[in-house]
């Protein structure tokens, strides 16, 4: 049984569209996983049935808009049934003494009310096992029963799903995606809000450190899991000329804030090619250089479609606690610098400067010739496709 969250307070049209989104999603999950199985969609739930309920957990576990998964034993509405089956999942788990507690509730199914339901379930299981005692407050053991109209259930776990919308439900966006920490991250969160991710890699060439390729790859890998059936795209731009050009402008310590402007022209010139309604960045409020209120907003300037920066408020630890999570976190990640960093880069720019700086080394024309030559592959299921 998968349980969705705030989908259910949708209009019903879009609740319906949602729901099919993430039926299609499952459904990819699961033949990816070579996993048979059904699904049925009800107002308030997600039912997913198959000779191996075990084996779906960890697969549904990492699909957007689920909040958690249950096993469950399938029962009929009445009160003796439904009490029959709570008795038997509690008696292959609880012993004398424990703390345990029933939750019970009920939609559509007459003839009692949630809480004698729950108060005659705990009367029952108490029957059989002596000793135990009931504490809603801090059970050790809980045991769920849901009576339905469409079909009543019983389950003693549930295992937590990332939440959110589902994939593909909110538009496209194109990830600036690099070796490090941040923008898988950022890009996960806008994942896990629905929507649809193309990645676009500025790749340093002799300008970036050597593991740059393999952490560039371990973090693409570990974003896929998190779409299980669903290919995502990696567009790679060679912009060892466009370093080059930063190299040669005339005060070094605009380098970052040109950089960073020209990956933004980069990404929103392939946003408008493929069809892309954002752009997606890992930017961190003060945590380098560019990342100042006072760099931020004359990076952006100029670039006609929105710019997300789902990290700006959050810690450094927070993001690692999320990439530890996502999978995506190296603690040993080796050489990943920018050898085109200047000693001292600036804080504080403005729109003006940066302008001048891209006239200076044709920056436009520079980015027009790179794009040409963009190669794209594939990745899925936590493994490259294709390239």
């Amino acid at each position: 049984m998968v349980r969705f969250g705030e989908i259910f307070l949708k209009s019903e049209a879009v609740r319906r569209e949602f729901l099919n989104r993430l039926r299609d999603n499952i459904r990819a999950a699961l033949k990816a996983s070579g996993i048979d199985g059904t699904i049925t969609i009800t107002r308030s739930r997600v039912l997913v049935s198959t000779e191996s309920p075990v084996d779906l957990v960890p697969v549904l576990s990492h699909i957007f808009g689920i909040i958690d998964i249950a096993p469950v034993t399938m029962t009929t509405s009445d009160m003796d049934g439904l009490c029959d089956a709570a008795v038997s999942l509690a008696k292959k788990h609880l012993s004398p003494f424990t703390r345990f507690a029933v939750r019970a509730r009920r939609e559509g199914v007459e003839g009692f009310s949630s809480q004698e339901l729950g108060a005659e379930a705990g009367s029952r299981i108490i029957d059989v096992i002596p000793s135990l005692k009931v504490d809603l407050t801090n059970p050790e053991y809980e045991v769920f029963i849901e009576a339905r109209r469409e079909g009543s259930m019983v389950y003693d776990t549930r295992t937590p799903g990332p939440g959110g919308l589902p994939y593909g439900t909110q538009g496209r966006a194109v990830s600036l995606i690099s070796a490090g920490i941040d923008s898988p991250v950022a890009a996960w969160l806008m994942m896990k809000r629905g929507v649809r991710m193309v990645f676009l890699h500025i790749a340093p060439g002799r300008f970036g450190g050597t593991d740059i390729p393999k952490n560039l790859t371990g973090n693409l890998e570990a974003l896929s899991r998190w779409t299980p059936g669903i290919e995502l795209r990696l567009v790679t731009v060679k912009a060892e000329p466009l370093f080059q050009a930063l190299m040669e402008l005339s005060d070094q310590k605009l380098r970052c804030v040109v950089c960073k402007r020209a990956m933004l022209m980069l990404a929103a010139e392939y946003a408008k090619e493929a069809g892309c309604d954002g752009i997606v960045t890992g930017d961190n409020l003060g945590q380098v250089a560019t990342q100042t209120l006072q760099n931020l907003a004359p990076i952006s300037s100029g670039i006609d479609i929105p710019v997300y920066r789902p990290l700006i408020g959050y810690d450094k630890e927070e993001i690692i606690t999320l990439a530890r999570k996502i999978g995506s976190f190296s603690s040993e990640p080796g050489d990943t610098s920018c050898h085109v960093l200047p000693s001292r880069p600036v804080t504080k720019s403005d729109a003006g400067q940066i302008d001048a700086c891209l006239d200076e080394i044709s920056m436009n024309s520079i980015i027009r010739d790179i794009l040409s030559q963009a190669t794209i592959i594939t990745i899925k299921n936590g493994k490259i496709q294709s390239g």
